[in-house]
């Protein structure tokens, strides 16, 4: 199983004392310990550090982890600009680029669609058809593209990517429309739910629709805490920090996992055997020097 590391870049964090320039020395010292990956998120709500910006600070300085974005909100950008950008970063990077992508979370997504004039209905069918474009555009193809929603008549030409046909993408969802959806359309799936039961049922559905590979993968919260208690409030104040709303909602939603190395490894290990391949580790605070101290820590917990 691969493991990579989710390296906080949104305002809050950036509140606490975090810089920009520490965000790539993290990348760089995750690389050094061990993990395969390094990814970022992306928002407008409280604008962070720009995703595809801070992966191409991320290329310059690293050699060898996967970089990629969970998850990217291709919606919130024009297709074909995101097209170039993000094909100047696998050139960059020379082919190490992943990307997860999601439509948009109902309840909490809409000013971000409001705040780019996009809108909020057929959210998924514009996201698959600008996923559609991007490969259609990154195999060489400048003629028309007709989706569902996205239409054009004529496209740039773009130079060829370092891996052929672009970067491999990742659909970050869970509903029933998105696991079949995932296996038509992604090459790879990007959940966090917290019964392992539904990861299961869900990786099967997505093998019964697939028509290509489908890497299995899993966002993960973790934080080592042994005193159990002191854990649990922990947990609290990152999904009150992070979400605004109590850890009761976000954990019924997301997996979560506070406690020991032990604890954290055998929980991980239960998704492994569930069939998750690649689980991107995300640390519970937004304290910059917590977050430092956590971080071989939870590199160390990881089961292998």
């Amino acid at each position: 199983m691969k493991y990579g590391l989710v390296v906080p870049t949104y305002r809050s964090i950036l509140d606490a004392g975090r810089t920009a320039p520490e965000m790539v020395a993290i990348a760089v010292e995750a690389e050094r310990l061990g993990f395969d990956s390094v990814w970022v998120g992306d928002t407008l709500a409280k604008a962070p550090i720009d995703s595809l910006t801070l992966l191409g600070a991320f290329a310059a300085r690293t050699e060898r982890v996967t970089l990629g974005t969970a998850a990217l909100l291709p919606a919130l950008r024009d297709p074909l600009l995101s097209a170039n950008a993000i094909l100047s970063l696998d050139l960059l990077s020379q082919g190490r680029v992943t990307l997860g992508v999601g439509a948009g979370f109902a309840g909490r997504s809409e000013p971000e669609f409001a705040f780019t004039r996009v809108p909020w209905e057929r959210r998924r069918a514009r996201l698959d058809d600008i996923v559609a474009l991007w490969r259609h555009v990154w195999s060489g193809k400048s003629g028309p593209f007709h989706g569902d929603v996205l239409h054009y008549d004529a496209l740039p030409e773009y130079p060829e990517p370092h891996r052929p046909g672009g970067p491999p993408v990742w659909l970050a969802a869970f509903t029933p429309g998105a696991l079949k959806r995932a296996g038509r359309l992604y090459d790879g799936w990007l959940p966090y739910p917290p019964d392992v039961a539904d990861y299961t049922d869900g990786l099967a559905k997505i093998r019964e629709a697939a028509v290509r590979p489908v890497t299995p993968a899993l966002f993960a919260t973790v934080l080592i805490e042994e005193d159990p208690i002191r854990a649990r409030e922990r947990l609290e104040d990152y999904a009150q920090r992070n979400y605004g709303v109590p850890l009761d909602f976000v954990e019924k939603i997301q997996m979560q996992i506070a406690g020991s190395p032990e604890q954290v490894a055998g929980r991980l290990r239960e998704y492994r055997d569930a069939g998750a391949e690649h689980v991107l580790i995300r640390i519970a605070t937004q304290e910059p020097a917590e977050f430092d101290e956590q971080l071989p820590k939870v590199f160390d917990a990881l089961p292998r």
